[in-house]
C-alpha cells in the first residue's frame, strides 16, 4: 500500500480502498508513483493528482483556473523557455521581487535552476494542472499579435453582401482568417478573465474594446480603425445579423465553447456618430445556479424571504437597476421550490440558465410571443410556481396580480431604485392598490458589490472620520450586530484588498448582493391601499424588522466581504 500520508490524501480525494490496493499493485509493477496511476485510469482527477504531488514535494498549489495573470507577469519568463519546459510565470513578489512560477514538475530542480539563471532573478515554484499551465502559455501570443495579423491580411473578409450569403455560417464561423483569429481570442480572454460583457466601441481614432468585470469596465486593447468595419462583419455573421444595415440597431446572439465551458453570447449592435458599436453580454451555460445564502443573502433578510416563499400564491418581486444580478435571484429563489411535485414554468428574455425539471420558454416579441402572451398561455398549463422575467406594461402586471391571486406563486422582476417604490410604479402602471396588497408577498431589492479578493484581503483600524460617518447607520442595524460593535471607533476592524495577480492588483474578486426585503403584511398592506408615498412604506418595514440595502452593505462592510467604498458606489442615490 501507499504510504499513510498519500493514503490520507487520496482517501480525502474520493478513491475507495479497492481503488487504491489495484493501484498499489499496478504502481509496483510498472513503477510508477501510485498518484499518477490512479491519474492515468482517471480515478483521480487532474487538479486532485496537482494538489496531492504538491504536498509530496512540498510546494504550494496554485489553482490558474482562478486566476487573472498581466501579461507583463507572464512575459518574465521568455516563451520558448516556458514552452519548453512547460512553466509559466504567475505572480511577483513586489518586496522580494521573487517570481511565483507553476510549474507540473517542481520537483526538477535542474530546470528550475536554469530558469531562474535565464531570468535573474530568484523564482518560488508552485504545482499546478497541465492544462492550466497550457491555457496560460496561449496568453504568450494574445491579442496583440492577431491584432498585428489580422492588420498584415488584405483580404480579411469577402467582399460582397451576395459572396458572404454564399457560405454557410458553420464554414464563416470555421475559417482560420487573422480577423476570426482575434475575435475568438477576445471571447476567450472576456471567458477565462470572467467578464459579463463586452464592449467594441469606435472613436474617432481607434476601435476600443473594453471587458466589464466584476461591474466595472475595464479597458483591454485598441484596436486600428482600419479592421473596424471587419471586426463589426465578422461578429454580424457569426449572429446570423444583417451585415448591410448599419443605420438600425439590431439584437443576435451566437454559441460557442471556451474550455470545458458553454458560453451564449446575446449581440447588440447600435449606430454611433463614429460607426457601429458592438456590446456582448456573456451567458456561460454551465454556471451552477447559486443559493440565496450564497448570493449574499442572511438574518432578517433571509427569514422574511423563506416565510414568504413557501406560501402556497402570491407574487414575489425582484427589484433594482439592469445588472443588480435581479435574474440570478429568481434563480436561487426557484431553488427553493424546485422539486418534482411542482409545475414550474418560466416566460423569460432570454433563457439563462437550464435548469432540469423547469419549463424554460423564451419570449420572441418579432413574433407575437411576448411576456403578456405568454402568460396568457402559461396559466392554461396548470402551473404552481410561475416566473415572468419582467413586468413591463400593465397587461403583463395584470395578468401576474390575477395569476397571484387565482393560487400561483409568480416570480418577477422590476425596475425601481428600493422595495418600497415597487409600489407606487405598479399603481402608476394602472393596477389597483387592493389588488397589490392582496396578491404582493414580498419585495426585494437589490445591487451587486464587489467582494474583497480573499488572497489579498488586509485588516485596518476604522478612521475615526469614517467611523463617524458610519455611527447613526450602526445604531440601527439588528441588536446581535451592534452588540459586538463599542462604542468608539477601536474596536471595529474594516478590510481591504491591496491588489494581487488573483484580482488583477484590483483588491477585489467577485460580487456579492446586498438587499433589502419587504414582507407585504398587515399595516403595510394597510398602507399600500391608501396609496400613501413609498417614503412611508419604507419607514413602516423597517419598524417591523426590514434590513435596509444600506445597513445590509455596513454589516458586510464589518465582516470583512466588502468596502465601505463599494457600499456606498451602489446604495447612495
Amino acid at each position: 500500500m501507499a504510504d499513510a500520508k498519500i493514503e490520507k490524501l487520496l482517501t480525502e480525494a474520493g478513491v475507495t480502498k479497492d481503488q487504491l490496493t489495484e493501484a498499489t499493485q499496478e504502481s509496483k509493477k510498472n513503477k510508477k508513483p501510485v498518484e499518477l496511476v490512479l491519474k492515468e485510469k482517471k480515478i483521480l482527477s487532474e487538479k486532485d493528482y496537482a494538489k496531492i504531488k504538491a504536498s509530496i514535494v512540498k510546494v504550494p498549489f496554485v489553482d490558474l483556473s482562478n486566476l487573472t495573470v498581466a501579461q507583463n507577469i507572464i512575459q518574465h519568463i521568455p516563451e520558448d523557455v516556458a514552452k519548453k519546459y512547460h512553466i509559466v510565470a504567475f505572480d511577483i513578489d513586489n518586496k522580494t521581487k521573487t517570481l511565483k512560477v507553476a510549474t507540473t514538475q517542481p520537483e526538477e530542480y535542474t530546470v528550475l535552476e536554469f530558469v531562474q539563471k535565464i531570468i535573474g532573478s530568484e523564482i518560488e515554484p508552485h504545482m499546478a494542472t497541465a492544462s492550466d499551465i497550457t491555457k496560460l502559455l496561449d496568453r504568450y501570443s494574445g491579442i496583440q499579435t492577431e491584432v498585428e495579423k489580422a492588420i498584415e491580411t488584405d483580404k480579411i473578409l469577402p467582399g460582397s453582401q451576395k459572396e458572404l450569403e454564399s457560405i454557410s455560417a458553420v464554414d464563416i464561423i470555421k475559417q482560420d482568417s487573422p480577423i476570426a483569429k482575434l475575435i475568438n481570442t477576445i471571447f476567450e480572454h472576456a471567458v477565462v478573465g470572467g467578464a459579463s460583457d463586452v464592449h467594441i466601441e469606435p472613436t474617432t481614432k481607434n476601435l476600443e474594446v473594453r471587458y466589464r468585470i466584476d461591474g466595472i469596465l475595464r479597458k483591454t486593447v485598441t484596436l486600428p480603425l482600419t479592421i473596424s468595419r471587419a471586426v463589426i462583419s465578422r461578429i454580424k455573421i457569426i449572429s446570423n445579423l444583417k451585415i448591410d444595415e448599419q443605420r438600425l440597431p439590431q439584437d443576435g446572439r451566437f454559441h460557442g465553447i471556451y474550455g470545458d465551458k458553454e458560453i451564449d453570447f446575446r449581440v447588440s449592435t447600435l449606430p454611433t456618430v463614429n460607426g457601429e458599436k458592438v456590446v456582448m453580454r456573456i451567458l456561460d451555460k454551465t454556471t451552477a445556479i447559486l443559493t440565496l445564502e450564497q448570493l449574499g443573502m442572511r438574518g432578517k433578510s433571509f427569514e422574511f424571504m423563506q416565510k414568504n416563499i413557501h406560501k402556497p400564491h402570491g407574487m414575489t418581486l425582484v427589484t433594482g437597476p439592469t445588472g443588480a444580478g435581479k435574474s440570478t435571484t429568481l434563480y436561487a429563489t426557484i431553488g427553493l421550490l424546485n422539486n418534482v411535485g411542482m409545475n414550474i414554468t418560466t416566460l423569460e428574455d432570454p433563457v439563462e440558465y437550464y435548469i432540469d425539471g423547469i419549463n424554460q420558454s423564451q419570449v420572441n416579441a418579432k413574433i407575437g410571443f411576448t411576456f403578456a402572451s405568454g402568460l396568457r398561455a402559461i396559466v392554461r398549463q396548470d402551473p404552481d410556481v410561475i416566473m415572468v422575467g419582467e413586468i413591463r406594461d400593465l397587461e403583463t402586471a395584470d395578468m401576474a396580480v390575477h395569476a397571484a391571486l387565482t393560487g400561483h406563486i409568480v416570480l418577477s422582476t422590476l425596475h425601481t431604485n428600493d422595495a418600497a417604490g415597487a409600489i407606487p410604479r405598479l399603481i402608476d402602471m394602472g393596477v389597483e392598490p387592493f389588488l397589490l396588497a392582496s396578491s404582493i408577498n414580498t419585495i426585494v431589492a437589490q445591487r451587486l458589490a464587489r467582494k474583497i479578493c480573499e488572497h489579498c484581503k488586509t485588516e485596518l483600524k476604522i478612521p475615526k472620520e469614517i467611523f463617524l460617518e458610519m455611527k447613526d447607520d450602526i445604531k440601527t442595524l439588528p441588536k446581535e450586530v451592534q452588540n459586538k460593535i463599542n462604542s468608539d471607533s477601536t474596536s471595529v476592524s474594516i478590510y481591504k484588498g491591496i491588489g494581487c495577480s488573483f484580482c488583477n492588483q484590483t483588491g477585489y474578486k467577485g460580487r456579492v448582493g446586498i438587499f433589502e426585503v419587504l414582507s407585504i403584511e398587515g399595516a403595510i398592506e394597510e398602507l399600500i391601499t391608501k396609496k400613501v408615498p413609498s417614503s412611508e412604506i419604507q419607514k413602516a418595514a423597517m419598524g417591523i424588522g426590514m434590513v435596509s440595502m444600506k445597513q445590509d452593505g455596513i454589516m458586510k462592510i464589518l465582516d470583512g466581504t466588502t468596502t465601505m467604498e463599494e457600499v456606498w458606489r451602489v446604495t447612495l442615490e
